[in-house]
């Protein structure tokens, strides 16, 4: 989906297609078939901008093929569906049964992470609307916190540079300028904007790599929009990209009933790490069981996890969203008399992770659910002066 902001440039919208299980080449042809254009045909459109994730298998596919590349830009522009963004931060296995630590390997230390995003932005490159000339990747925010030493975050750092300069390279081969944005997450190296600024100006490329501000993310760590756009500003870190989503929040965590309430959001999946901010700063735990099993966790002040809900449904009470913080975020991001970013993508990856009676029970009700989260992305965005463009 495209805006036209105030100021002439174009905004995109996308929604991830992390949410669509997909390792091979094969399963990402069958998520556009099965998922995306349904989701285009409901909101009644021509065309819709999808963040397309690419696991190493289909990404490799892709680079060794040319064909198969070319088949892939047929299927998309014959299904009505464009590519501007890419989720680069799950390297395989999203949809496995469990997937919890394991979404942060490779880090930025190893080999593998940069191979993969470099073939991400060369394809990227060839995936682009032929009116387009910039597009965006996000990937992960270095490594998770533990076993990350200097030695490895030298490693990562010349990782980074060395990207910089392939895009450099592509963007002169090709034309196409290709960004990446690491996607600060609790638990990780970099878990907050604040943690994001050291390593990227130790880079100094702002012109290839910056943030992806996943607003789910920043509300679980209870920062401040306004605060955190603030210091990204002062030190020049732009915001390439932006995930728009909502945590789950629970304003009294000590109460029986939304303790209870919380409990059908602890699943095996994904890692929910949760956090509150206390008198001595922010505490958490890595995941969700932890903080309702032990004494880990104080639980005088709200708690907020990492579970992307659903933009347009919040949890029944006693348990809500941080949707307000989106609301936030995206103010200044795009309310302004210029866009901070113009690349927004809804990534609510865990439809399938909510408790029983709150998930899809076929492929049409996941699309409703898909499209009313992207239908109320554009009420937003439109309520900030932007206009939906056909």
């Amino acid at each position: 989906m495209r805006f036209r902001h105030p100021d002439g440039s174009t905004v995109h919208l996308a929604y991830c297609t992390n949410v669509h299980p997909a390792e091979t080449l094969d399963g990402v042809l069958a998520q556009l078939r099965d998922h995306c254009e349904p989701v285009r045909r409901r909101l009644g459109r021509d065309r819709l901008g999808i963040g397309l994730w690419l696991a190493k298998d289909a990404a490799r596919s892709l680079t060794t093929d040319p064909a198969a590349l070319r088949g892939l830009r047929t299927e998309l522009e014959r299904r009505g569906l464009e590519v501007v963004t890419l989720n680069g931060f799950p390297y395989e296995g999203f949809g496995a049964e469990e997937v919890k630590y394991r979404v942060y390997q490779p880090d930025w230390a190893d080999p593998e992470r940069l191979a993969h995003t470099s073939d991400l932005a060369r394809l990227l490159a060839q995936l682009l609307p032929a009116d387009v000339t910039e597009g965006t990747i996000s990937t992960l925010p270095l490594a998770w916190r533990t076993a990350y030493d200097p030695p490895r975050a030298e490693a990562a750092r010349t990782a980074l540079v060395t990207l910089a300069e392939r895009l450099d390279a592509l963007e002169e081969l090709t034309g196409q300028s290709i960004r990446i944005g690491l996607e600060p997450e609790p638990g990780c190296v970099v878990e907050t904007t604040a943690d994001a600024i050291a390593p990227l100006t130790a880079v100094d490329r702002p012109d290839r790599i910056g943030l992806c501000l996943d607003t789910c993310h920043l509300a679980t760590s209870f920062e401040d929009p306004e605060t955190a756009l603030d210091g990204l500003a002062a030190a020049h870190v732009p915001v390439v990209k932006s995930q728009l989503s909502a945590a789950l929040h629970a304003e009294h965590p000590r109460t029986p009933a939304v303790r209870e309430a919380l409990a059908a959001f602890d699943e095996p999946r994904f890692l929910h790490q949760t956090r509150t901010l206390t008198d001595q700063g922010l505490r958490g735990t890595d995941d969700l069981g932890p903080a309702l099993n032990g004494a880990e966790l104080p639980d005088a002040a709200a708690w907020r996890a990492h579970f992307h809900v659903p933009l347009h449904a919040a949890p029944a009470a006693p348990l809500t969203s941080t949707l307000d913080v989106l609301k936030d975020t995206l103010t200044r991001l795009v309310g302004g008399p210029h866009p901070l970013t113009r690349h927004l993508e809804v990534e609510t990856y865990t439809w399938q992770a909510l408790p029983p009676e709150l998930r899809p029970r076929a492929r049409p009700q996941l699309a409703d659910g898909i499209a009313a989260e992207l239908t109320l992305a554009r009420d937003l965005l439109t309520d900030l002066g932007l206009k939906e463009l056909p």
